[in-house]
């Protein structure tokens, strides 16, 4: 028999990662596919652009790894190709064509790099706790710049980043904030590196704007609990089905990354049979009620489109390959 909260007792701290958090911010029902579920509803197709970015950030996290005289660009473009993921592409033509392209990306970056300038971390898990969170994520890179520790996040898609995207992001308000608490050092600066352009955008917080995202993540944080409250009461489970850093190369938005592989599930032909057996499980309307979904253009890219006929509705299908830049 599940034993009930006593009276007066500290409620259960909620563990999460930004990405978690954004997952509940984008669509309540996406995230209860995502993260409470169980058996996890199959997934769409990979994503031609997801694989493009994973390749990336797994090169460029190698190079860092590599002995100080191995840190060359050209070291950067071996990294890539040998490690280059090729789902979601139309045709093996596209994919060598984009591996080309990546390829230039991550040597050209690589030839702005001091490799001697040794980072704090790579891929690194950061952590820390509020009255209401443990929080915990991966940076892609964190620098010593001075007296101040400053959070590198890598982007490749196919729009240019801006200052407000850095302002504004809870991931590297959430990453700065980790850092400080686990390294003992300031940390108030984020940048984001957009690879296709070669630019870098960055944003000074303060300890008033680092404070007013937490408490945003902490609003955040209790909604999405109450919600998981209830409906593992229904389960039965009494505890949460997936563990804080789950992410899949299908995510969207910056946050916690748990391996940089591509997503489980099938991609058309040679599929798995039992695939097709895994569907959301039927939940009674007071419970799925508490995971609206939230429609609009991004339901065209999600991984769980198949089960979410609002989802359809909103917005047209797209092919594994159409988030790939022009």
């Amino acid at each position: 028999m599940d034993q009930l909260p006593l009276e007066g007792m500290p409620r259960r701290l909620y563990s999460c990662t930004p990405s978690r958090l954004n997952t509940w911010l984008d669509c309540p029902r996406r995230y209860r596919f995502t993260y409470l579920d169980r058996p996890a509803p199959q997934r769409g197709p990979r994503w031609a652009h997801n694989s493009v970015g994973i390749s990336v950030h797994n090169a460029l996290a190698g190079w860092w790894r590599e002995p100080y005289d191995r840190r060359t660009p050209a070291t950067a473009g071996i990294l890539l190709s040998n490690g280059w993921i090729g789902d979601g592409f139309k045709d093996a033509e596209q994919s060598a064509a984009w591996r080309d392209r990546a390829r230039e990306m991550v040597v050209g970056y690589a030839a702005t790099l001091d490799p001697s300038e040794e980072p704090v971390g790579v891929e690194r898990t950061v952590a820390t706790r509020t009255s209401v969170l443990a929080l915990s994520g991966r940076v892609d890179r964190l620098d010593q710049r001075g007296e101040e520790l400053v959070v590198v996040d890598y982007k490749t898609g196919r729009r240019p980043m801006t200052a407000d995207d850095a302002r504004s992001s809870l991931a590297l308000a959430v990453y700065a904030v980790a850092s400080s608490s686990m390294l003992r050092r300031p940390c108030h600066r984020v940048e984001l590196h957009h690879l296709p352009t070669g630019s870098v955008v960055e944003w000074e917080h303060t300890d008033e704007s680092l404070g007013r995202h937490l408490s945003r993540a902490e609003e955040i944080g209790i909604e999405a609990s109450e919600a998981d409250e209830r409906y593992q009461a229904w389960a039965g489970t009494g505890k949460s089905s997936r563990g804080p850093g789950s992410r899949t190369a299908g995510s969207r938005g910056s946050g916690s990354r748990a391996a940089r592989t591509p997503a489980e599930g099938p991609r058309g032909p040679g599929s798995h049979p039992a695939d097709a057996e895994r569907v959301p499980p039927a939940v009674p309307p007071e419970i799925d009620a508490l995971f609206p979904p939230r429609t609009g253009p991004l339901c065209s890219w999600c991984d769980f489109r198949a089960h979410c006929p609002d989802g359809r509705a909103a917005a047209p299908d797209k092919a594994p390959w159409d988030g790939l830049a022009v």
